[in-house]
């Protein structure tokens, strides 16, 4: 099927304004599902590319990474930014077989099951702490900025082996590099200049880092990184830079974005709070269905390799595709009625979210548990709870979520 659909609908993918509302935003990718599961997408400044919404479809071409690889670009960007770009990076997501399983076999032993259980005593207390902070709060706080931003975070920093004096540095990098579109986010106009002097601050933090591990390895996951070598050589340093970046942002900003996504519909859905508080045994489902709810990784890129077809359409060699696992959780031939958050929704777990096939997001059983203990803390503790003010969100093509969720509410005493 060959669809060449009105600008104002291909808008949700590219235009980052689209994503400062997210009811809308819903709303369009389903009038999207009704005309088909991919739709190509030819627009002033950009690369043409087919954005594929099917959920089957996102499934078979990430099972498939030959055919569809991530390089050379694995996130939507402009023409102008791409040809512009300085200093570049290569983490796990830029690379395909064979440099992709080698770099992510050095760090797969970290975010097995047997390793993260290791980490439920600091979830337990990183939950305590967050409803700690809303007691001191008196009954009102911002949940995104002062519980959802930094209760990842510090999960990070404690794989990484980073002191929390360096919290506040990790905080606005991370939110400079993920919202450099968001005028509230970003450091100045997010030139490419600018991108890279973001990812210079990166490389300049953690080679001190990387020395520091080299000559007194520690149990932690910068001394793995710092010493870690592929076929039997020291990493390179943009590699080196790129694990440590990917690991500290995309398991903080993420899981962040999920917490505070979460919150929110559970406060616009007060049945959902109200099923969840008297049955504790939903608390997993609920989590799944928050992060189908919520997919803050918008989408990735894949370059086709080879003539075929993705939902009866031709796709030539060389041509861009579009994953929009957000569009993808909200199909409606997969998820009935997709539009409502729904916590006993018996496929919830079904959302791709966290990618699929090799692909699959290394730190996804962390961030369950860390909603998890989050969740499963604070619900039972919560005697009411509503919004305080309108929330925003980031508007942002690629990572993003909340930037602001304020919010009025009572605790049960302890």
């Amino acid at each position: 099927m060959t669809d060449i659909a009105a600008p104002a609908e291909h808008d949700i993918f590219s235009d980052n304004e689209r994503w400062g509302d997210l009811g809308a935003w819903n709303r369009a990718a389903l009038d999207l599902h009704a005309q088909g599961g991919i739709h190509r997408f030819e627009r002033g400044g950009f690369q043409p590319f087919w954005a594929v919404i099917d959920h089957a479809a996102v499934l078979s071409i990430e099972k498939q990474p030959e055919l569809f690889t991530n390089g050379p670009e694995p996130v939507l960007n402009t023409l102008a930014a791409r040809e512009a770009r300085g200093l570049d990076i290569k983490t796990l997501i830029h690379m395909d077989a064979p440099d992709h399983h080698k770099y992510r076999r050095l760090t797969n032993d970290w975010f097995k099951p047997a390793a993260i259980r290791r980490l439920d005593d600091r979830l337990t207390e990183l939950s305590r702490q967050a409803i700690a902070t809303m007691e001191a709060a008196g009954g009102e706080c911002d949940f995104a900025i002062d519980v959802a931003l930094p209760y990842p975070l510090q999960v990070i920093l404690k794989i990484l082996g980073l002191p929390e004096a360096d919290y506040d540095r990790m905080m606005t990098l991370t939110q400079q590099l993920f919202g450099g579109e968001d005028p509230d986010l970003q450091r100045e106009e997010m030139t490419a200049e600018v991108i890279a002097e973001v990812l210079m601050d990166f490389y300049g933090y953690f080679t001190g880092i990387t020395a520091d591990r080299r000559g007194a390895p520690a149990d932690d996951l910068a001394s793995l990184i710092a010493n870690g070598q592929i076929d039997d050589a020291p990493m390179p340093d943009l590699e080196t830079l790129g694990y440590y970046v990917i690991i500290a942002t995309a398991g903080h900003d993420t899981t962040s974005s999920a917490m505070a996504g979460g919150m929110r519909a559970l406060i616009e859905n007060p049945d959902q709070l109200a099923a969840l508080r008297a049955d504790p045994g939903l608390l997993n489902n609920a989590v799944e269905e928050m992060i189908r709810w919520t997919a803050p990784v918008r989408h990735f890129m894949r370059t086709a390799t080879a003539d075929t077809e993705v939902c009866g359409q031709s796709i030539q060699a060389g041509d861009w595709l579009y994953l929009s696992y957000k569009a993808a959780n909200l199909d409606p031939k997969v998820f009935d009625d997709p539009l409502r958050f729904d916590i006993t929704r018996p496929n919830a777990d079904r959302n791709v979210s966290f990618g699929y096939g090799v692909h699959f997001c290394l730190g996804a059983q962390l961030a369950r548990n860390e909603l998890r203990s989050l969740f499963g803390h604070l619900v039972p503790r919560l005697e009411s709870i509503e919004l305080a003010g309108e929330p925003t969100t980031m508007k942002t093509t690629f990572v993003g979520g909340h930037k602001t969720l304020p919010i009025r509410y009572r605790l049960t005493p302890r």
